[in-house]
């Protein structure tokens, strides 16, 4: 069964993509930034065994994910979802910036994917057919033009980008890159009336990672599959 290595899998749909990759009988290396404080893991830690790791991982950190790197060792993983993220500042329109929150936003949801796909890129490598899966945002896509929650739609706009190059410069290696909607969760960052629980989310996103070949490489989808516009 694959090994699948899930950042900010601490809660919300990390949490529910980790208990569903489980539940199937994968095993999860379950990143998150302070596993002692994460009831959710801990609660699954008894019934996965060896097949939930939790790993110390703080995607801002470069040197911290150098000492998670150096925790899993050569063990070859075949999925990576780049899931943490956050939602931004709470002034984040164009007209009314805190640039230092945009700036932390752009360190966490653009940086953060690359950071740890650099990090963990000798363990996909010693994978067969290994893909990277990052957890974007439909507010990312320029095809529609809106405002509000500038920083958050900027910095997915911008690990959009990013994962597509990473999708061109990992081809030799086959190792197929995507970036998926997760659609609106109920989770602390979606709020109680969105369309979805994280449960429904992390089936879709996990059905999406089983799909994904080379030949879609560098897409952009939604959790039920679909095709989202740049």
């Amino acid at each position: 069964m694959p090994t699948i290595l899930i950042t900010g899998a601490g809660r919300g749909i990390g949490l529910a993509l980790t208990r569903a990759a489980l539940a199937r009988g994968d095993t999860v290396l379950a990143g998150v930034r302070d596993p002692a404080s994460s009831t959710g893991l801990q609660a699954l830690e008894a019934g996965a065994g060896e097949r939930l790791i939790l790993v110390p991982l703080d995607v801002t950190d470069a040197a911290g994910l150098q000492e998670a790197r150096s925790l899993v060792g050569g063990r070859p993983i075949d999925v990576l979802v780049n899931n943490a993220g956050v939602i931004g500042p709470k002034r984040q329109d164009a007209l009314d910036m805190d640039f230092e929150g945009f700036l932390d936003a752009l360190d966490v949801n653009t940086l953060g994917p690359l950071r740890v796909a650099q990090a963990f890129l000798p363990n996909l490598r010693a994978a067969a057919g290994a893909r990277i899966v990052t957890v974007t945002s439909q507010m990312g896509s320029l095809a529609t033009p809106n405002t509000g929650s500038v920083a958050y739609r900027a910095s997915k706009a911008a690990v959009n980008k990013a994962m597509q190059a990473l999708s061109v410069e990992l081809q030799p290696d086959g190792i197929a890159v995507c970036v998926v909607h997760p659609g609106w969760v109920r989770t602390d960052m979606g709020g109680a009336g969105a369309d979805l629980t994280p449960e429904e989310s992390a089936a879709g996103i996990l059905r999406v990672i089983d799909a994904l070949v080379m030949a879609d490489t560098g897409s952009f989808r939604n959790w039920d599959g679909s095709t989202i516009p740049w």
